[in-house]
């Protein structure tokens, strides 16, 4: 069975309320959790905790230019980042290489407008967490929603065996509450888990398993919804199994800034679409015939 088509039936499974097995664990599930605590011994500690990166980030005085904006209007965009330690920027070495800030900063460029970011990113979160996240954000600026949303989220559920039909449809909760709210909605997907050294195999080759499977729904639930959705596994898993030393933190587990610093400039193209500021971005080579090229 293909990604693709393993995609289409969890979101299938989530939307029409299925709970049952799809086969994505299949035989694998006793082996994933035998050998979870031995990953978990492997992956050291994070160096620190998350930076607190919220605040007003401004366009550079050339990107601002004389109208005070590429869009006519001077007041600033909002932005929330929501999810888990991959939102939180956890394992960065300075608030500036977090994803949020890259983001942030990003977006003030190439619009020459102003962004006021707020992080609402907790480490461990799982996709279940996140509505509280959405119900924090509504009234994050000054009592008002934001403007736009990125959602980087899925890793937990994954080391934490939640059903892919349960964290398809807990997403696909958080999306539509957003879109309804008005507010353009960006997935950055469940990271490639295989890239992940310390983790023994043959863990780590179910592991990018689920995580390449699970992204493949939340992207397919995301747009169903309304959002849009970036696959960083996909896009970003060959450079982090190649240069694993560069790309990940000391932990081994989390993104070093590096690693965060390529996944915000993944991200920020598909903001400015979801804005309507730029045109689709362009599209990285799917390797499952089944299933459409991933946004980038």
């Amino acid at each position: 069975m293909s990604r693709g088509t393993r995609a289409q039936r969890i979101v299938s499974g989530a939307a029409y309320g299925g709970g049952g097995f799809v086969g994505l664990l299949g035989g694998a599930l006793g082996l994933l959790l035998a050998q979870t605590l031995l990953a978990r011994r492997r992956v050291g500690s994070p160096r620190i905790t998350p930076f607190v990166v919220d605040g007003c980030y401004e366009p550079t005085d050339a990107a601002a230019g004389a109208g005070g904006g590429t869009d006519g209007r001077t007041s600033p965009y909002r932005l929330a980042m929501l999810g888990d330690s991959g939102a939180a920027g956890l394992g960065a070495d300075e608030p500036d290489d977090t994803p949020a800030v890259i983001v942030a900063r990003g977006l003030a460029h190439a619009t020459g407008r102003a962004v006021r970011l707020v992080n609402l990113g907790v480490v461990g979160a799982q996709t279940g967490d996140v509505m509280s996240q959405v119900d924090r954000a509504r009234t994050a600026f000054d009592g008002a929603g934001p403007d736009v949303v990125v959602v980087m989220v899925g890793a937990n559920d994954v080391t934490h065996a939640v059903l892919p039909q349960i964290s398809v449809r807990h997403l696909t909760t958080v999306v539509e509450a957003l879109v309804d709210d008005g507010c353009a909605v960006v997935v950055a997907c469940c990271p490639d888990l295989g890239t992940v050294e310390p983790v023994p195999q043959p863990l780590r080759t179910v592991g990018r398993r689920l995580s390449r499977t699970l992204a493949a729904a939340q992207a397919l639930a995301t747009l169903r919804a309304g959002g849009h959705a970036v696959e960083l596994g996909a896009i970003l898993g060959p450079e982090f199994a190649a240069m694993p030393s560069e790309y990940f933190s000391a932990d081994r587990f989390h993104p070093s800034s590096l690693g965060y610093r390529r996944s915000g400039e993944v991200i920020l193209p598909t903001v400015l679409h979801a804005l309507g500021l730029e045109g689709p971005p362009e599209l990285a080579p799917s390797d499952d015939p089944a299933r459409p090229p991933t946004q980038v």
